[in-house]
């Protein structure tokens, strides 16, 4: 029989006294993967296409030469002092779209099987994070979904874990989706979790999303044990958001069935992320975050970003 799973600590200070050190502890771990995003982040040379380009706006870009035919009001008459010629303050170009980051915290999230080496709320954490670093690196603005206003700092990933920690439980009583909040048509939406829940509802949801002109990705993430079923003898499941039992006489007589069924309705979400303009990725927490930050990154920007670093140190590094 395979090793019992292990659940980890909910964003919350109610808990059994044997977890109440980890969720004191709670904060050095978001520290620690927010250290680890931002390792992932830096094995990418970016190949999103960011707003950081000339235009309207009010930040500033650049200054560049005045040309003749221009309206004299653009030009610079400080800097042009410094110089023999005319120079025109160039300001940013500010897009009207931005990215909103949704994580799923629920409890299934804090599963892990002893076949992988991160819950499914770490990876997510960490591959969220290091999306919104790159983002920002790219020009974008980036929210947590619900809980902050779209910024483009370079601390975003300290912001992002500051204001997930803020929002403890409230994170967390989501049905397994985001709940409805107002978006813009032009705004770009990134939900990240494991998506155990019916076809039915999965469809409902986003379809409502979509029907506001809202676009995006969708991340499922799930532990490797999820998908194989590696277990065998008699084995009792218990299930992390109710109080449900299943009891399997013999598991390996029904690993067959499981694994199809648990590719089915892989698939069927897929159909229905496509069919409303929600691309579509899959990650399971024993492989690299890199490599599906990788994919998201290609489908955000339209250009394959490069390792910056040999894949094997990659790996290693994950």
């Amino acid at each position: 029989m395979a090793e019992p799973a292990r659940a980890l600590a909910p964003f919350s200070q109610r808990l059994p006294a044997s977890l109440q050190r980890e969720a004191a502890e709670l904060s050095g771990v978001l520290e620690h993967l927010s250290v680890e995003a931002r390792q992932v982040a830096a094995q990418l040379a970016m190949g999103i296409h960011g707003r950081r380009r000339p235009g309207p706006g009010e930040e500033f870009w650049e200054f560049r030469p005045f040309i003749a035919g221009e309206p004299a009001s653009r030009i610079d008459w400080r800097r042009s002092a410094r110089d023999d010629r005319l120079f025109v303050r160039e300001r940013e170009w500010e897009s009207a779209s931005s990215y909103s980051i949704w994580f799923d915290l629920s409890p299934s999230m804090h599963f892990v099987s002893s076949l992988a080496k991160k819950a499914k709320r770490d990876r997510a954490l960490v591959i969220g994070l290091a999306l919104a670093d790159l983002l920002v690196h790219a020009g974008e603005r980036v929210a947590l979904y619900g809980r902050t206003n779209p910024i483009a700092s370079r601390q975003i990933i300290t912001r992002i874990a500051e204001a997930l920690l803020r929002s403890g439980d409230g994170m967390r009583d989501t049905g397994g989706f985001p709940p409805d909040i107002p978006l813009r048509r032009q705004d770009r939406l990134v939900l990240i979790g494991d998506f155990i829940l019916p076809v039915e509802a999965f469809a409902e949801r986003l379809q409502r999303l979509a029907a506001k002109g809202v676009r995006g990705k969708i991340l499922m993430i799930r532990d490797p044990a999820e998908e194989l079923f590696p277990f065998s003898g008699e084995v009792e499941f218990e299930a992390m958001e109710s109080a449900e039992l299943w009891r399997v006489g013999e598991a390996a007589d029904v690993a067959r069935a499981y694994r199809e069924r648990i590719v089915a309705h892989r698939e069927e979400l897929r159909r229905i992320a496509t069919k409303h303009g929600f691309a579509f990725l899959h990650h399971v927490t024993d492989r690299p975050p890199a490599e599906v930050l990788l994919m998201l990154a290609a489908m955000i920007g339209g250009q394959v970003p490069v390792l910056t670093r040999p894949a094997s140190e990659v790996e290693s590094a994950a």
